[in-house]
């Protein structure tokens, strides 16, 4: 791998690069959510982007997923890996816990799904069999045994609307549907990038119990602890994921 795509949100706002260097862009589909910022970790060529853009300011729904796609896929990145706070369903999801999902239920709406939506697009079918690329989430496996940190293989991840958190009922409703966790940018992202036909993969931190899994109401300064704690194990595994990329 040459080039890496990192997009961060709520998970890790801010990456330290080695030569790190902004560059403003524009797309067909307006501008990504911030500037790109282009530098390297562990010796590998990293193009970074904050979905929710400086100074969080752009909630999950009215994110431009076209044009944060199509900039990375301009900057010639071989893969994305994509970074998501997300809450814990099933029992094995813990606060803290970093998590690689291998499925994914859309439950988004009004969000602009596709690239194949202008007369001068042609249309693009894309098998979306298997969401994430099957090379960039073992290499995320390999890295994380060889750093020693835990990393739970495979969970089915769904995306709901937002920037609001769910209902106990909702909850229910996407574990009856097999959800292991909840998250609000996991799509339209994904399916853009298949389009694009670039690899892409997932890798989430559970950051609280989904609604109606624990006596507590959710608390936001709860989840901004959570993260913070888990911050070092998630940078310590994308810089053994970019030392072996790089070997």
């Amino acid at each position: 791998m040459k080039r890496l795509g990192l997009i961060g949100g709520t998970a890790l706002e801010h990456l330290a690069l080695d030569e790190p260097r902004r560059r403003a862009v524009e797309t067909p589909w307006g501008a990504p959510s911030a500037p790109l910022t282009l530098g390297r970790l562990d010796g590998l060529d990293i193009v970074w982007l904050n979905r929710h853009g400086d100074h969080h300011r752009i909630p999950p729904h009215r994110v431009n997923y076209r044009a944060n796609i199509a900039a990375l896929a301009a900057e010639g990145v071989d893969g994305v890996i994509a970074l998501n706070a997300v809450g814990g369903i099933t029992p094995a999801m813990t606060p803290g816990s970093l998590v690689l999902p291998h499925q994914l239920i859309d439950y988004s709406w009004g969000r602009a799904q596709s690239f194949c939506d202008g007369d001068d697009q042609p249309v693009a079918h894309v098998d979306f069999t298997h969401p994430y690329d099957r090379d960039l989430r073992q290499g995320l496996l390999v890295a994380a045994r060889g750093a020693g940190l835990a990393l739970v293989d495979g969970a089915v991840h769904g995306v709901v609307q937002g920037p609001r958190l769910e209902t106990a009922a909702e909850i229910v409703r996407l574990e009856r549907d097999g959800c292991d966790i909840v998250g609000m940018t996991g799509m339209p992202e994904a399916g853009l990038a298949r389009e694009r036909g670039i690899p892409y993969a997932a890798l989430a931190v559970v950051v609280n119990p989904a609604a109606g899994k624990s006596d507590r109401l959710i608390s936001l300064d709860e989840i901004g602890r959570v993260m913070a704690a888990a911050t070092p194990r998630l940078l310590a595994l994308l810089g053994a994921f970019a030392a072996g990329a790089v070997g």
